[in-house]
């Protein structure tokens, strides 16, 4: 056998702890991928939008000193066109520079077409309306031509702000749209993963409970008794080890029955000799076939011969128990009709029945079933007769069949002291006498219920008891039509 089980190429963990951790790191690994990407996404997102609005606030404000160094210009070319004084068009280099500098600054930032358009056209409004101030400007039309001059380069300026304040409301809108995008990518992402892992946790839970099922499956087969198939437990190595000990478990439990058998089997022959010769030589004894004897000795002889007869049938029930041991599993299949079955059997108890003047109603549908008649005779008189035990004289048996959808149902019931709570569970293990037994007239060997469970199992079948019904004990067994 294989150390390790493997599964689609893959091998189990020496441990079954490292398979759940295993099993814990896998099934967390989409998770994990999803978290990881969208915190790649979020910080690629954060660091497009940090530039974008430093680019936005950078053109913003340098347009508004823009503007306001278009508005100083204006007004010292104003007055010196007014005035003619030379320190106002120093004054206005001045600031001449400060503008040329702005202007260089933002021809640097990423600007748009339309902005880098408007703040070109203002540097050569400027330029021109510079070069032309310069000059001589006597006449009154030359001096408000300049003036309109500056009014169309403060527009200019002022529509170089608008385009900036156009452009913070643009990359806001582009941040938007790119938060959107994200979202709606890690949406599927995170759709994509709940399906992928709760496959793999599937996978994971297949995985860690095949030897589980394995090792529950083999608990149930010891409990059970059936030694006869071997135990093997694939997976972790601990598991295994632990299947390799069920299954050293299981030859030792088989050793054992197979001893108790050949034990059963002797002693029971063995007893028989010396039994015989007890019941003959009390039965002599009762018959007076060797003397007349007084009332004393005769209930003593009546004492011999009614254990004797006692022994004598615990003893054929043992040897009954090995034959039915035997041949539980060799079934001989065939169409019959359940009711009758029932029908034969409730016959055969007649004189018992006779004897402890007990009453038995039958309540027989048709059923016909695929199985074994003369096991399903053996469950009956088993039923049958522990009824008869454990009913009071006078009392009534109950034996019904009848049709239940795929399956027949066939109940005995009687108005005896009934099984105890305690002791429904364990009712059909062999050997079981429940604490109600020893009560009763007849002591059985507990093996009746037992032998009639194992034929129904033989059968596809059910057996249980009815708890619900009082007085008295009641049996349900259930059989499907058709033996798979």
């Amino acid at each position: 056998m294989k150390r390790n089980f493997e599964f689609a190429g893959l091998r189990y963990p020496k441990s079954f702890l490292k398979l759940l951790l295993l099993g814990f790191g896998v099934v967390s690994l989409p998770l994990i991928l999803a978290l990881w990407n969208a915190g790649a996404y979020v910080d690629r997102l954060t660091t497009q939008s940090q530039a974008a609005v430093e680019q936005a606030a950078e053109a913003a404000r340098g347009s508004r000193v823009l503007m306001e160094q278009v508005t100083a210009m204006e007004r010292l070319a104003r007055q010196y066109l007014i005035l003619g004084d030379a320190s106002l068009l120093a004054d206005y280099a001045t600031v001449r520079r400060s503008f040329k500098q702005t202007t260089s600054d933002m021809s640097l930032l990423p600007l748009d077409e339309t902005q880098l358009q408007e703040l070109n056209k203002t540097i050569e409004k400027e330029q021109a309306l510079f070069e032309q101030l310069g000059g001589k400007h006597d006449r009154r039309e030359e001096r408000k031509q300049m003036i309109d001059g500056y009014v169309e380069l403060s527009d200019l300026a002022n529509s170089v702000l608008k385009q900036s304040n156009l452009l913070i409301d643009r990359e806001i809108e582009n941040m938007g749209a790119a938060a959107r995008r994200t979202q709606s990518s890690l949406l599927w992402q995170l759709a994509a993963s709940i399906p992928l892992g709760v496959l793999i946790a599937a996978l994971f839970a297949f995985l860690i409970a095949k030897p589980i099922r394995q090792l529950d499956h083999a608990i149930r087969q010891l409990g059970g008794a059936e030694f006869a198939t071997g135990i093997q437990v694939r997976g972790p190595a601990d598991l295994e080890y632990l299947g390799q000990r069920l299954e050293w478990l299981r030859q030792r439990l088989a050793e054992l029955e197979q001893q108790k058998t050949k034990f059963l089997h002797h002693v029971s022959h063995e007893l028989k000799t010396p039994l015989t010769a007890l019941r003959e030589g009390s039965e002599l004894l009762a018959d007076g076939s060797s003397g007349t004897l007084n009332q004393q000795q005769s209930e003593i002889a009546e004492i011999l011969r009614h254990n004797s007869l006692q022994l004598q049938r615990l003893i054929e029930e043992l040897l009954g128990y090995q034959q039915a041991l035997d041949s539980i599993n060799r079934l001989e299949l065939q169409s019959i009709d359940l009711s009758e079955v029932a029908r034969k059997a409730a016959e055969a108890h007649k004189l018992a029945l006779a004897a402890r003047n007990l009453n038995l109603a039958l309540h027989l549908e048709p059923a016909a079933l695929t199985g074994d008649a003369d096991k399903l005779r053996v469950v009956l008189d088993n039923l049958l007769s522990n009824a008869i035990k454990y009913s009071p004289e006078g009392g009534t048996i109950t034996l019904v069949v009848r049709n239940e959808q795929d399956k027949i149902l066939l109940e005995v019931g009687d108005t005896g002291p009934g099984i105890a709570a305690e002791d429904q569970e364990r009712v059909f293990d062999w050997f079981f006498e429940g604490k109600l037994a020893h009560q009763g007239r007849v002591k059985g060997s507990g093996l009746g219920l037992a032998i009639a469970r194992e034929l129904v199992l033989a059968h596809r079948g059910s057996i249980e008891v009815i708890a619900d019904r009082a007085p008295g004990a009641h049996f349900r067994v259930g059989l499907p039509r058709l033996q798979g």
